[in-house]
């Protein structure tokens, strides 16, 4: 099993993008710990060295949906800002969201079509309504349905339904992709400070 999750320090400072560096590293800690493998898909570097605004990490294991879930939401990184010593403020947050990557192509098959023989009414076509000249094509895995009755051949008629539905189904896919990108930026803007789901610090060493 495999679920992709999206870090993201949102608009907040500098040390939101630190913070995720922080959290990040320590939730592929847990991971290891729970014998489940990540890969950072995507990354987008902060301002400062070794920080970030946004990761796309992929978690792969049996449990890595309750992983996931246990890393969602609003992340708190506790610590003082490495970078403004004047501030006093300790509490950075980065929002952490499930997200789709892929989405599954369609494959145009004509065997995926049915083809019926109609009659359509319209000024003209009155000859060849009385031959059932017009197609009906219905693809099945998706539900698209086209009705061409432009030509006086079946043959004809078919042929453009068939190219119809070909355009179709693949504007539906791409419509898909749009959906999934515009979903996956969105989470930028979500990040809601306070009232965190998880709040990690700095592992203190042993005096």
């Amino acid at each position: 099993m495999s679920v992709h999750l999206l870090l993201s320090a949102g608009r907040g400072p500098q040390e939101c993008a630190w913070a995720l560096a922080q959290l990040l590293h320590r939730l592929e800690t847990d991971a290891t710990r729970q014998n489940l493998e990540t890969h950072r898909a995507q990354t987008v570097p902060g301002d400062r060295p070794g920080t970030y605004r946004s990761v796309l990490i992929r978690i792969t294991g049996a449990a890595a949906d309750a992983f996931a879930a246990s890393w969602t939401g609003t992340l708190c990184w506790q610590a003082p800002s490495p970078y403004r010593t004047s501030t006093g403020r300790k509490n950075w947050y980065v929002i952490a969201q499930p997200c789709q990557v892929d989405t599954p192509r369609t494959t145009f098959a004509e065997a995926d079509v049915d083809i019926v023989a109609c009659r359509t009414g319209g000024p003209g076509g009155q000859h060849r309504n009385k031959a059932s000249t017009a197609v009906r094509a219905t693809h099945r895995p998706t539900g698209i349905v086209v009705v061409v009755d432009t030509e006086r051949q079946f043959s004809l008629n078919r042929r453009i339904a068939m190219r119809l539905l070909r355009q179709r189904v693949e504007h539906g896919d791409e419509a898909a992709e749009l959906a999934v990108t515009t979903a996956r930026w969105r989470i930028h803007d979500e990040l809601v400070r306070g009232n965190p789901t998880r709040i990690e610090r700095p592992i203190r060493s042993p005096h």
